[in-house]
């Protein structure tokens, strides 16, 4: 094995077993198809998917119509779906299925009723290809909705294999490691430890909701993402505090505090890759394609550790798309059992660009180790996984540019607030949220 490897401390043999189980053929987990049943059926999907996703989201489809006889047109709803969709639930003309990219938008949709229940297959499948976490996901009021179609794994660091060969370290364990060996020797050495994404707001939720996970642990998490203790407990002081130990030294990163706010996603990635200014950059799985576009090759001078233990487990926290149904029209819910099948998870794998939470896509589905140990994190995690908390709270607080998480984050980041601080006007802003 190569010397700068994706670290999985186990976890890949761990997820052998759990990876092997539930992949044959049988009824109930979409891979059966209609036998044609469904000739002269139109069906219309919606996501944010455009590009390269979106051709091959278009290919796993192409399964479906040549299983069933069905035709499945695709819709780009644009980055903000909700904005999208919002009209045309009002109009009575949802598309059939739509791809949302937060659990909220999913208990509004199912409260408003413009959602579905799975049924038959669909509700099958979704049983048998997923535990329970990932079931309750998609999930309002014990009635099932969703089926996580596309996941994201937004607790990895990224690196440059020769700056850390340069200074003599090696991909840490645990925060400290990360702090005061890996990124101090890296500092001293005259190589920047850092590239910050802080113009793009949502990059320091990602960072809180890391450190907050391993720190105060997944009940906690829970808790504050329902907003059940409040944002000054002092568990998101101590984690506000943990981040400062990095936002808060201007040696740590590429242009200091002043030039980390003003960074944004995906120049951060061009820093460390391409102009190698920076060692590191935190962000998902889906900084392998900037990193590509860069010149790098991942797997090789593009490589990634999971994020350090700040408390007695390294967390995992996973964003992605959920599928959810909006009309009862024929054959809906047979695409709703197709999309959560391993058959047609398994062909957006061989793909490239994409993670199932699916127990049923098998590891050689992906197209290199370090994607089948990425994806093994996800299935394995188990109840130490938790999804993207910023896209769970209201999005004026969680998820909107120019207020509530985001530019509070950005505050503590540039220093012009201190733990405390952002923890009264997190807060504030989740209050009126």
């Amino acid at each position: 094995m190569p010397k700068h490897v994706w670290i999985t401390r186990g976890l890949a043999a761990i997820a052998v077993g759990g990876l092997l189980a539930a992949t044959a053929c049988k009824p109930g987990d979409g891979t059966s198809g209609a036998g044609g049943e469904l000739d002269g059926v139109t069906l219309t999907v919606a996501a944010k998917w455009t590009g390269t996703e979106q051709k091959n989201f278009e290919e796993v489809l192409d399964g479906f119509e040549k299983d069933t006889g069905a035709t499945v047109n695709y819709e780009a709803t644009g980055e903000d779906t909700g904005a999208y969709l919002g009209p045309k639930i009002e109009a009575g003309e949802p598309p059939d299925i739509a791809a949302l990219p937060q659990p909220g938008l999913v208990r509004e949709y199912a409260e408003q009723g413009a959602l579905k229940p799975l049924q038959g297959e669909a509700a099958t499948a979704l049983e048998s290809n997923y535990t329970g976490y990932w079931r309750d996901l998609g999930s309002v009021d014990g009635e099932a909705y969703g089926v996580l179609l596309k996941a994201a794994h937004k607790s990895i660091i990224w690196y440059r294999p020769s700056a850390f060969d340069a200074a003599g370290v090696t991909p840490p364990e645990t925060w400290d490691e990360l702090v005061d060996t890996t990124s101090r020797t890296l500092s001293n050495a005259g190589i920047t430890p850092f590239a910050m994404c802080g113009a793009s707001g949502w990059t320091l939720t990602d960072w809180f909701e890391n450190a907050y996970l391993s720190h105060a642990g997944p009940e906690n998490y829970d808790k504050l993402a329902d907003h059940e203790i409040p944002w000054t407990d002092d568990t998101v002081v101590q984690t506000l505090t943990t981040l400062s130990e990095v936002w808060g030294e201007d040696d740590m990163m590429k242009g200091g505090q002043k030039g980390a706010v003003q960074t944004a996603f995906p120049t951060c990635v061009s820093e460390v890759y391409g102009q190698e200014e920076a060692a590191m950059v935190f962000e998902g799985d889906f900084v392998g394609s900037s990193a590509a576009e860069a010149g790098a090759t991942v797997g090789e001078d593009a490589v990634a550790f999971p994020f350090p233990a700040v408390g007695d487990k390294a967390p995992v926290v996973v964003g992605g798309d959920i599928a959810v149904a909006m009309t009862e029209r024929k054959g809906v819910q047979e695409l709703m059992a197709y999309l959560a099948s391993p058959q047609a998870q398994s062909t957006w794998a061989g793909l490239g660009g994409y993670l199932s939470a699916n127990s049923g896509v098998q590891p050689d589905a992906y197209a290199d180790e370090f994607t089948q140990d990425l994806s093994a994190t996800i299935v394995e995690a188990g109840e130490n996984v938790r999804y993207d908390l910023s896209d769970q709270v209201p999005s004026r607080f969680g998820a909107t540019e120019g207020r509530g998480m985001w530019s509070i984050l950005q505050d503590l980041l540039r220093g012009s607030t201190d733990p405390e601080g952002a923890a009264k006007a997190l807060e504030k802003a989740a209050s009126e949220a």
